[in-house]
């Protein structure tokens, strides 16, 4: 039924398939920054967390009978560390996204959303009217704040961008924030890729900007990244949190979160907070190998290597899969042009990284 779609997509060098990768692979392909997921302790301290309740599973949604002790304790430990008021936990990301940008974007209200902003909020953007969305240049301050102008009427005005951008490792510029302010909007800022990798206390795009946090900040963070786990959280005001509990179909209509997935992200998360300074010193010595192998100066653990063509990019990542190391190999509609995605994880030795950037140095 769909084979010639499936021919044009193979042709392009743009067709994915699942697989199951060897553990003789060392992973440079992972969000899995700190290493969590190859950490046997973490997981047995979750076991023996979610084993002291009495039941293991959600059972329902947040709304109905689904919220859980353990889930308000991940809620209270997020927001005493992140300095915001009120929390929900959801289920993914991609679902914090729909929660966000569907429940809050109401009538007469206009979303700015830089145009590289994850799939899921641009997805999300679909889902309100057209005339009420607005894309502004990526990371482009003076691009958000000439068309910020030109909607001086609106109810209110909702800014959307990502703390590390999860294709270029771009950090968002702090004059984006400023812009924010100044014009009295709320400011989303998903911090999937930022959380537990960059900032002071490793919480991400406020930490690192060393921003206290305002009413009009919402934070979006991912468990399925830095914290070595699945599932999402979203940080705001208690009005906020509210309203989304009221208006956000994910939050409503879905099971709420996974227990053993918040079990998992507790203790990450205590992980991080005890041990943040010697996690950033591991993470800027992954930084200095990348710079003393490639020239490249890294804001985060994203390192993009642009690729010539999608064929090209799948035929590098096979040659380094040959050699012993797993990359991406990232092409359209992720990105405009293609690009191996490689992560130097804090869960690979140094001596792998340096081994596989010595291959890619000779990559063509």
């Amino acid at each position: 039924m769909y084979k010639r779609e499936l021919a044009a997509i193979r042709r392009s060098g743009r067709f994915r398939q699942r697989e199951i990768y060897g553990n003789h692979l060392a992973d440079f392909a992972s969000n899995d920054y700190l290493g969590f997921a190859n950490d046997k302790r973490q997981i047995q301290k979750a076991f023996k967390l979610i084993k002291s309740y009495d039941s293991y599973t959600p059972k329902a949604s947040l709304l109905v009978n689904g919220y859980h002790s353990l889930h308000r304790y991940f809620e209270s430990n997020l927001c005493n560390l992140n300095g915001f008021e009120d929390g929900i936990v959801v289920g993914s990301g991609f679902l914090g996204n729909i929660a966000l940008i569907e429940g809050l974007v109401r009538k007469k209200d206009i979303l700015f959303m830089d145009k590289e902003y994850h799939a899921s909020g641009i997805l999300a953007s679909k889902l309100i009217e057209r005339s009420q969305v607005v894309l502004f240049r990526h990371n482009d301050p003076d691009d958000l704040k000439r068309k910020m102008q030109k909607y001086p009427h609106a109810t209110r005005r909702i800014v959307a961008i990502e703390g590390v951008y999860s294709m270029s490792g771009n950090i968002a510029k702090k004059e984006i924030i400023d812009i924010a302010n100044e014009h009295e909007a709320i400011l989303i800022v998903d911090e999937a890729h930022s959380s537990g990798v960059i900032g002071d206390n490793l919480l991400g795009l406020f930490d690192y900007y060393n921003l206290p946090i305002q009413d009009n900040y919402i934070k979006m963070g991912t468990l399925g990244k830095a914290y070595g786990s699945y599932g999402a959280y979203i940080l705001a005001s208690s009005e906020i949190i509210s309203f989304l509990e009221n208006r956000a179909k994910p939050i409503i209509y879905s099971t709420a979160p996974s227990l053993l997935d918040v079990a998992l992200g507790i203790v990450n998360l205590k992980t991080i907070d005890n041990r943040d300074q010697k996690l950033a010193q591991k993470i800027k010595k992954r930084q200095k190998i990348v710079q003393q192998f490639l020239g490249i100066t890294m804001e985060s653990l994203i390192l993009p290597i642009p690729q010539s063509s999608n064929q090209q990019a799948v035929k590098n990542r096979e040659i380094l899969i040959q050699e012993g190391f797993l990359v991406g190999a990232i092409r359209q509609p992720t990105v405009d042009k293609p690009i191996l995605r490689i992560i130097p994880r804090l869960g690979v030795g140094k001596q792998e990284l340096k081994d596989m950037l010595d291959i890619i140095r000779d990559l063509k």
